[in-house]
């Protein structure tokens, strides 16, 4: 089981927008692309920086192709930006397990 760690940086003004993306179609969509959410937070010093961790149900870059390419979230994205990005910057960081890890987290 691969685990992915991502960090999001919204461009000022723009988090509730990010937010209410990710409630109304990105969270389902994760799902049915074999992307299990396993928790959202935000800083405690900077509330414009989501960060979440997915769990991925088979081949992450498969998983993300098709999230990428399907036409909900194509569609979404692009009603959701008519006055530009809601992120300035996205970073991932692909991980597996340890034996350290909780037995919930455990492959």
């Amino acid at each position: 089981m691969t685990y992915e760690l991502r960090t999001y940086t919204a461009t000022p003004g723009r988090m509730d927008a990010l937010m209410e993306r990710f409630r109304s179609v990105t969270i389902d969509l994760l799902t049915e692309h074999n992307m299990t959410s396993l928790g959202y937070w935000t800083p405690v010093d900077n509330t414009e920086v989501l960060i979440y961790l997915l769990q991925h149900d088979g081949d992450p870059k498969a998983n993300w192709t098709a999230f990428g390419t399907d036409q909900r979230w194509i569609d979404a994205k692009a009603a959701s930006e008519i006055d530009g990005s809601l992120t300035e910057k996205i970073e991932a960081v692909m991980l597996d397990a340890t034996d350290l890890v909780p037995v919930l987290l455990k492959p």
